[in-house]
């Protein structure tokens, strides 16, 4: 059956192939049974229709249908429909993995998805039907979820690996899990052998192994950072130390592991996490958002009153959050004063490129518009207090209309449920309950 859509647009579906001499190809009905209602422009089925003498399958849609068990008739959530014409007339339909995708092929409502920062299989449960992707660390699987008593009820689960498969299932084929590596300093092949536990674990389709950002960190010098004695800058780093987070990021991806790269929190580090092909890369925004806004209050308090102790306190704000080190503490006013203004120069911090926090989201989205990699998404993490609404503005802008459907928008579902509701959410349905409770009552 041909469609028509509009006086412009005409539907065809893969259906309308078959007939004329064209069947399915052998032994392959069952699975052409549950693509021949995928749509086909009217161009592409126009243009190939004499060549075409069977429909099928790839091996690794099989595969894939295989893996998830799907009933009949149907094809998984999380994955997007391709055709490809082969020699001897077969038009074989693949699958390729695209969260953008529900189940049939079919489009999610948005071209941005929402994520889930979260390892409690009781929020999954409740919020897995909106999202398209769960993002994990250790301290989100241990401190928030398995030793937290109110969360873990019963203790009924004690490690990483329960926890992991039980969200998997519950989210189905359509959610990709991404797990971040238990300890980012070993060997490759220890590496490997981690990744390889995790495809044990959460179906291969749907894994992600998420690569942290070491920058000067090593298996030697690690120790310091947690004893509060660690004596680099962040960009201190050795050539091997700050690379060694792309090099495990290219020996996964060369594996065949989609990556997750991670811990990034300022626009330079972009373009360089982007030669190692990852399928998501990241902009954090609560803590570089807040700590530029006291960065700024302690450079105008000065400017005020010309009065040292504010760049003396500055000093000590910049060190404990990891902008100078423990060894700046004599660092001179000047310094610190000119390090503390180029940052809010180079944020865009007083023009409304960075006014709202959102400059290193605006230019990673760029840096995706222009990379040779048209499936890597970026995910907005570390969301507080209004930043899901501000970020919702920037995807309305007319400059990122075209990368919508590149963003993954994650947080704890506690605050993502937040924005479901507003005020007149309680206003209304006070006077529909008040009305429905009238008639009840004869009144």
């Amino acid at each position: 059956m041909i469609k028509k859509e509009s006086a412009f647009q005409i539907t065809c579906y893969l259906k309308d192939f078959l007939g004329d001499g064209v069947t399915a190809a052998n032994g392959q009905e069952e699975n052409v049974e549950r693509v021949k209602n995928f749509p086909i422009s009217l161009q592409d089925f126009s243009m190939i229709k004499p060549f075409v003498k069977y429909l099928g399958v790839t091996k690794n849609f099989a595969d894939i249908i295989e893996s998830f068990q799907v009933p009949a008739g149907e094809t998984p959530a999380g994955f997007r429909a391709e055709f490809e014409l082969v020699e001897g007339g077969c038009l074989q339909v693949d699958l390729k993995r695209d969260i953008g995708y529900g189940k049939n092929s079919v489009k999610r409502g948005t071209g941005m998805i929402f994520s889930a920062d979260c390892a409690d299989p009781y929020k999954i449960k409740a919020f897995g039907n909106l999202i398209g992707n769960i993002t994990t660390n250790p301290s989100i699987i241990y401190d928030r979820f398995i030793n937290n008593e109110k969360a873990n009820i019963g203790h009924r689960f004690t490690t990483r690996e329960q926890v992991l498969r039980a969200m998997s299932t519950i989210v189905g084929p359509g959610v990709d899990v991404s797990v971040e590596l238990n300890n980012p300093f070993e060997s490759d092949s220890e590496i490997l052998e981690e990744a390889a536990r995790f495809r044990e674990i959460i179906n291969p389709y749907q894994l992600v192994v998420k690569v942290p950002h070491l920058g000067p960190l090593t298996k030697e010098n690690v120790g310091d950072l947690l004893d509060g004695r660690f004596p680099l800058r962040y960009d201190e780093a050795s050539v091997e130390s700050a690379c060694r987070s792309h090099d495990m990021a290219m020996l996964l991806y060369e594996n065949g592991y989609r990556v997750n790269f991670t811990l990034m929190a300022e626009s330079h580090q972009t373009a360089l996490a982007l030669q190692v092909k990852p399928a998501y890369i990241n902009t954090f925004m609560r803590n570089r958002y807040h700590y530029s806004e006291k960065i700024d209050a302690f450079l105008k308090c000065f400017e005020a009153t010309g009065d040292e102790k504010h760049l003396e306190e500055l000093r000590e704000f910049l060190i404990a959050s990891d902008y100078l080190s423990c060894r700046d503490t004599d660092l001179s006013l000047f310094e610190v004063k000119r390090k503390a203004e180029w940052l809010m120069k180079y944020q865009g911090w007083h023009t409304s490129e960075g006014s709202d926090g959102l400059d290193q989201s605006r230019h990673t989205l760029r840096e995706l518009r222009n990379s040779n990699l048209p499936d890597t998404r970026l995910i907005i993490c570390s969301l507080d207090s209004s930043m899901y609404s501000m970020v919702d503005r920037m995807l309305m802008e007319k400059e990122y209309a075209d990368m919508a459907d590149r963003v993954v928008i994650t947080a704890d579902p506690d605050y993502l449920a937040g924005f479901a509701s507003s005020p007149a959410v309680l206003k209304y349905n006070k006077s529909f309950i008040a009305a429905a409770a009238s008639e009840k009552s004869g009144s």
